[in-house]
């Protein structure tokens, strides 16, 4: 990755340094070096896809690094990787068998038993996907930390955040493992930071005014510089046989003119040089100067630098090696994160929830820095609210409304009319109105008799059913359905059961004893004034 042996051949320039350098500033962080490094710790987590809190420890090292930045009052600008580009097709592709190789070694090794053979093949088998750079997304976003997803390289975009000035959003050194931003052109880089904050940097200031530090680059400019670093061999073109970092600074600085370089090149090597060297040598260098970027102000893509009319004549005005042009919706969409930047398919339905982290893990992750936010995120991230008992139902109703058309508003996929009905489904199954519990009620009177008809192997409630007179089931039944009603008026829905449920349940044995004697009372009372009756009359038929 980047331009091979750069960093040892300026080893001159490089200067140990600690990252408070930058307190107060905007530091620019390459999003995918932290999480390769991050996910050495898990690669074997990664590559069987394994389940359990060991998977996310790639989280765990990037949101360390992202806490101790802010310890120490730098703000911190996160730039993922978007699409891959065509002109890097050969690199990607050489990777991807690597990585294979590596994983089908490894999987050999675990079977043999020998799990730190295997760990050791699985760190240089892992890959960081989109879908692990979009759960960190989620977890920046409940920090509040500010980040971009690049239309295609991160480092492009690191370096034009590093031509901005800072009250234009711009950034004054890059965070990176990847040497490649010297070669963009970013005017401090700084590499290797360990988990307390040491590291090294690079200054290209001081690197092109040097008059002490050998090699010299007093006598290159930039242009010279990125020549220099494709000519050594990049992710964008191989290098010609024979040629290192070495022997391309020694062309570069004897010539000073890149074309002449070239031809001295093919000069030397002959047919060792590909005949088309000199095209891709020059869409190289473009990508480096002119690679499409998102400009967060515009709201749209452009390139690093205006293409010159010189170069688009010699390349017959095709960019597609730049990448494809990309619609300003869509190039918003994926600097958000709402899109995968290589299917150009959304990720879910709802981009701001944390989907894939527990909030107990972007508790943990998060540290003591901000655990009141994350909890104050997981909150508002849940798909139920609290209802108090004091409130009505018209506000209940409003209050999941607005909460429908708020996720309504983050998620065009959705439908209004869908939210609205299944914000009211919920009110009715968590509280039922007045109306539904009268017809609760009318539903019950109804099926009083089928509850009285019970199966004979109930001997409580066959002895019930025998101490009730015929005549007296109908009168009953009311006074019971009344009581009920009565009852279902004071019902607090706490169980989460179904309508069908609490509108089937049998009518308390309590009330129906108590109704029953209070019927044996008044038979009782009757029958015993109307035989005294019977023997005044009797009396005085005699007298």
């Amino acid at each position: 990755m980047g331009i091979k042996d750069l960093l040892r051949f300026m080893k001159p320039y490089v200067e140990p340094v600690h990252i408070k350098k930058y307190a107060g500033k905007r530091v620019g962080i390459d999003a995918y070096c932290w999480l390769h490094k991050g996910a050495y710790s898990c690669s074997m987590e990664l590559c069987l896809n394994l389940e359990g809190d060991k998977k996310l420890q790639y989280l765990n090292y990037f949101m360390h690094r992202i806490n101790l930045l802010r310890h120490y009052k730098i703000t911190p600008v996160v730039v993922f990787d978007g699409g891959n580009l065509p002109c890097k097709s050969g690199t990607e592709e050489e990777r991807h068998r690597r990585r294979k190789t590596n994983r089908d070694q490894a999987m050999l090794k675990l079977k043999e038993g020998n799990v730190a053979g295997a760990v050791e093949l699985f760190q240089r088998a892992v890959s960081v996907t989109p879908s692990m750079a979009h759960q960190l997304i989620q977890i920046l976003k409940s920090e509040n930390i500010e980040f971009v997803v690049a239309p295609y390289e991160a480092d492009a975009q690191l370096a034009y955040l590093s031509s901005l000035e800072e009250e234009k959003s711009g950034i004054v050194a890059v965070i990176s493992e990847d040497s490649d931003l010297l070669a963009y052109g970013c005017p401090a880089v700084f590499f290797k930071m360990d988990s307390f904050g040491n590291g090294q940097e690079v200054v290209l200031d001081q690197v092109f005014s040097s008059a002490t530090h050998v090699p010299s680059f007093r006598h290159l400019n930039k242009d010279l510089f990125t020549g220099m670093c494709v000519l050594a061999g990049c992710d964008f073109l191989p290098s010609v046989p024979g040629i290192g970092i070495t022997k391309a600074y020694n062309l570069v600085s004897k010539y000073r003119d890149l074309d002449r370089v070239l031809s001295m090149l093919k000069f030397e090597k002959g047919d060792q040089v590909p005949e088309d060297y000199t095209k891709s040598f020059k869409e190289a260098v473009a990508v480096f100067h002119h690679a499409r970027i998102y400009d967060v102000s515009l709201k749209q893509t452009k390139h690093l630098k205006p293409v010159p009319e010189q170069l688009l004549q010699f390349l017959d005005e095709e960019l597609d090696f730049l990448g494809p042009e990309i619609l300003p919706s869509l190039a918003t969409a994926i600097a958000q994160g709402s899109i995968d930047p290589c299917t150009m398919e959304a990720f879910d339905l709802f981009p701001n929830m944390v989907n894939h982290v527990s909030t107990a893990n972007i508790k943990r992750i998060c540290g003591p820095f901000s655990r009141q936010q994350a909890s104050a995120q997981a909150s508002k991230d849940s798909s139920f609210i609290a209802i108090s008992s004091s409130k009505t139902r018209k506000e209940t109703t409003v209050v999941e409304t607005k909460q429908a058309s708020d996720e309504q508003n983050q998620c065009p996929f959705m439908d209004d009319r869908e939210c609205i009905e299944e914000a009211v489904a919920l009110q009715n199954l968590l509280c039922p109105s007045i109306s539904t519990r009268k017809a609760v009620g009318k539903e019950k009177k109804s099926q009083q008799k089928e509850v009285l008809k019970v199966p004979d192997n109930n001997p409580f409630r066959k002895r019930k059913v025998e101490e009730i007179e015929p005549d007296e089931l109908e009168s009953v039944t009311e006074q019971i359905s009344e009581v009920t009603e009565v009852e279902s008026l004071e019902v607090v829905c706490t169980t989460p059961e179904s309508q069908k449920s609490v509108e089937s349940k049998p009518i308390k044995r309590i009330e129906l004893r108590r109704v029953t004697n209070e019927r044996k009372v008044k038979r009782s009372n009757c029958q015993s004034s109307e035989n005294k009756k019977n023997s005044i009359l009797n009396f005085f038929s005699r007298v």
